[in-house]
């Protein structure tokens, strides 16, 4: 495999076979980062994917998204993603409407995007004509608004929650727990000018190199009490092996020697004497 992902086909001559088959519904065709996306007309969607899936060989519908441009007169943008199998080729087919004039479905064409018009009816508000089951499919029954409008609020409108009083999930107005609160975007560990809470609790300073409230006298005061404290204890040492340090029982097993290794101290380390070996016999000889 000469390259980690496929390479996609040549967008030479593509402009041109689309404006082809598609005359006059072609409203721009460009090529722009090396895609190519076509504008169509709206009311001639339906014959424009047509041509597209028939005589170019877009077979696969990949995704349908959508776009809001407020400032617009059209504001909704929708994208139809195709795919051409054969050819291994993509095509963006884009199409302007606002939230009264319907888009005419392509269940007809791919039954696949009954689904993915429901997500942008779902999230915009844009309208599909011939979608036998236009409802939506990710917001909650009796949701309110479009959430990907650009004029959504981030809080919604509503909330819910389960109450045990009525013994089900209720819907009510938001109310936001948190107050308002204004934020410096300075970082603590970088030398906020300010008292942060639960810093006015420290008694003691922290370690060297750490920030601190403490000013420089309270800290030369906690370095010396700190120099002021008794040295550590002297190190325990053993001069023989039955001083194991594991108290008394385990010194007297350590002390107790088989006869043959048993000696005082003062008479010095005990010398192992080798046993003396019996001669070889030659080979072949009983």
């Amino acid at each position: 495999m000469a390259s980690p992902a496929p390479a996609y086909a040549s967008n030479d001559g593509v402009i041109d076979a689309i404006r082809s088959a598609l005359g006059a519904a072609a409203l721009d065709v460009t090529e722009a980062v090396g895609e190519i996306f076509v504008t169509v007309e709206r009311e001639a969607l339906v014959p424009a994917m047509i041509a597209l899936r028939d005589e170019l060989h877009y077979q696969s519908l990949m995704e349908i998204a959508g776009v809001d441009w407020p400032d617009q007169p059209e504001r909704f943008e929708i994208v139809y993603c195709l795919l051409s199998l054969t050819k291994n080729h993509r095509i963006r087919v884009h199409v302007w409407t606002d939230e009264d004039k319907p888009v005419p479905s392509v269940t007809g064409i791919w039954p696949v995007a009954g689904w993915l018009e429901r997500e942008v009816y779902d999230m915009y508000g844009v309208l599909f004509s011939g979608n036998a089951d236009l409802r939506r499919i990710l917001t909650d029954y009796g949701f309110r608004g479009h959430p990907q409008r650009k004029d959504f609020p981030l809080t919604g409108y509503v909330e819910l929650r389960y109450s045990e009083e009525a013994k089900r999930v209720v819907y009510e107005p938001v109310q936001l727990a948190q107050d308002f609160r204004s934020f410096d975007f300075m970082s603590p560990w970088e030398g906020a000018q300010y008292v942060l809470p639960g810093d006015e609790k420290v008694k003691a300073p922290e370690a060297k190199g750490a920030p601190t409230p403490l000013t420089a006298d309270e800290i030369k005061k906690a370095d010396a009490a700190v120099a002021a404290k008794a040295p550590p204890s002297t190190p325990k040492t053993t001069e023989t092996k039955a001083q194991t340090g594991a108290g008394e029982p385990a010194n007297t097993m350590a002390a107790k020697k088989s006869p043959a290794r048993k000696a005082n101290a003062e008479d010095g380390p005990v010398t192992k004497v080798a046993k003396p070996r019996a001669p070889r016999k030659p080979k072949g000889e009983a």
